[in-house]
């Protein structure tokens, strides 16, 4: 098979989100789909969408076309490793639909038959007061989950953590975690994402005050340039001491981009995303990296369903995984915009998929009814 043409489609989900897809149909007449949601960003990866496309035209289905390479310190960026990822996912996918096998298949075959899911209920939970991030987790716990995460600290900033009124988000902000954590009691596992807003001192005390709470999983608590691996290395010592997991690197990319969190190891966890680290076949090679040095691998997962399903093939094939994100509770559209049954929902886990590529179809309808609307970014420039 070969590339006829390379589409994109925008949903518009929310006041804060636009899912971006990407549409790859083949000579063969079959077609398969990658995500590159970005908010935000969505005419800038138009635009590289739009220079790399027509020279793809005519090329094999092959995960090494020289046009695909993502690393580090590419031109543009973020979001030409979103792109480029975003059509090897469609690579993948349509493949796999020509070989009638889930894509899971080509990626080595699973390892296990399930994969454990945590509620990401940070979009869901509009009403930010404690006792709305409690029914958020609540919900979630009713729904089924045993783990729940939420980024609980609005309006803090690295620049600004002298002010008085960043000491009281952070209060707010453990506030919200203690009060999830007494909506679901002592066994669902607790997840706070810090989205680097602390330096090393005020990390180590928002640790302490979560671990208190019962805190098992500490997300990106600072910036992840060189010139704060070793802090987080040092944050991540105290942590294990606390009983609490690090986690981190949810935008970097390829092995190059994660071995200096695996060697030395800074982290417990690495968050590898589908959409920016280098597409399936990458995020596969940085799974078996990070499980030889003992690392766990927990592919982050806070947007679209293309996503979601891309993702938990990749699970499924991996040498081991800790959990799979997934956002809860934002939009029915999660539901609408894709048609079939899977994946399954069971226990907590999502269940191997049987139907062909990744296993869901992109509804135009839906898409039609619900096009791109101007959102604002989802990555805070002030933010590590």
């Amino acid at each position: 098979m070969r590339v006829a043409a390379i589409e994109s489609r925008i949903l518009n989900v929310s006041a804060r989100t636009n899912w971006y897809f990407v549409r790859v149909r083949t000579d063969a007449g079959i077609t398969g789909v990658g995500e590159a949601s970005l908010n935000g960003y969505e005419r800038l990866l138009d635009a590289c969408l739009a220079d790399i496309a027509p020279r793809l035209a005519g090329a094999s289905l092959d995960d090494d076309q020289a046009l695909l390479a993502t690393y580090p310190h590419a031109p543009a960026g973020l979001v030409g490793n979103a792109i480029r990822s975003a059509i090897r996912q469609a690579f993948v996918d349509a493949r796999a639909r020509a070989q009638g096998v889930p894509a899971f298949v080509l990626l080595g075959g699973k390892r296990r038959e399930r994969v454990p899911l945590y509620a990401n209920v940070n979009r869901a939970t509009v009403d930010r007061s404690p006792e709305g991030c409690a029914r958020s987790a609540r919900a979630a716990v009713e729904g089924g989950f045993n783990a729940v995460k939420i980024a609980p600290f609005d309006g803090v900033v690295p620049g600004e953590l002298h002010r008085a009124e960043t000491r009281r988000a952070i209060d707010v902000g453990v506030d919200r975690v203690q009060a999830m954590r007494d909506a679901v009691g002592p066994h669902v596992r607790l997840m706070v994402d810090c989205h680097w807003r602390f330096d090393e001192p005020t990390a180590l005390d928002v640790l302490q005050r979560l671990a208190a709470c019962g805190t098992q999983w500490f997300e990106c608590p600072v910036s992840e340039h060189a010139r704060a691996h070793a802090a987080l290395g040092r944050i991540r010592a105290v942590a294990e001491a606390l009983g609490v997991q690090v986690a981190a690197c949810e935008l970097q990319t390829t092995v190059d981009g994660f071995r200096p969190f695996l060697e030395p190891r800074r982290v417990d966890a690495i968050m590898p995303d589908v959409k920016y680290c280098g597409g399936p076949v990458e995020m596969l090679r940085i799974a078996a990296c990070a499980s030889a040095f003992g690392v766990g691998f927990s592919p982050h997962n806070p947007t679209g369903p293309v996503c979601t399903a891309a993702s938990l093939h990749v699970a499924l094939a991996a040498p081991a995984v800790d959990s799979l994100e997934l956002q809860v509770g934002e939009s029915a559209l999660t539901q609408d915009v894709v048609r079939g049954v899977e994946p399954r929902f069971v226990d907590g886990c999502f269940a191997a998929p049987g139907a062909p590529g990744w296993g869901v179809e992109l509804d135009d309808r839906v898409l039609d009814t619900h096009p791109f609307q101007p959102v604002p970014p989802g990555l805070d420039e002030r933010l590590g």
